[in-house]
């Protein structure tokens, strides 16, 4: 079966495009990335459950998550900045894992109208050097992002 979430790393450089098109209009697909009930919902999977502390979806804006185990365990923490946000079109932020050695990310996501009914997105990520881009491709990032995608096209995908 084919990817539908795109990765393209090129080799020495300490970028990454991600691209996924889905089955969405162009203003729920940015609900999705915006409204914090929706994001809470496609970041849980079968094994954890994720909850945004902080979620303030506007420019100069920043949000704290943390996903927990069925146990109630925190099994992942990640905070940032949000530092551009124009509706339907474009969010900027910064990404930090705490606890782990990736450092902070830049992360330019663009939403692309495509038809009435679907749309793009594309999330350029840049990371401090290829060094750090090639640790986070070694863990299964790619998967993971993934399956996020493809839950927030069946979640979301539910309100059309």
């Amino acid at each position: 079966m084919e990817k539908k979430t795109k990765v393209n790393a090129e080799d020495g450089k300490q970028d990454l495009m991600i691209t996924r098109e889905f089955d969405l209009p162009l203003e729920l697909l940015f609900k999705a990335c915006s409204d914090k009930d929706l994001v809470e919902q496609w970041m849980s999977n079968p094994y954890t459950t994720t909850k945004l502390l902080k979620f303030d979806a506007k420019k100069h804006g920043s949000y704290e998550l943390q996903s927990s185990d069925a146990y109630g365990n925190v099994v992942f923490k990640a905070n940032g900045a949000i530092h551009e946000f124009i509706p339907g079109r474009k969010i900027t932020r910064t990404f930090e894992m705490e606890n782990a050695p990736f450092g902070v990310q830049l992360e330019i996501y663009e939403f692309e109208q495509l038809t009435e009914d679907t749309s793009r997105l594309n999330m350029h990520v840049i990371y401090e050097s290829a060094a750090l881009r090639d640790q986070v491709l070694k863990v299964p990032f790619a998967q993971g992002i993934g399956m996020a995608h493809d839950r927030m096209q069946e979640i979301v995908g539910k309100l059309k």
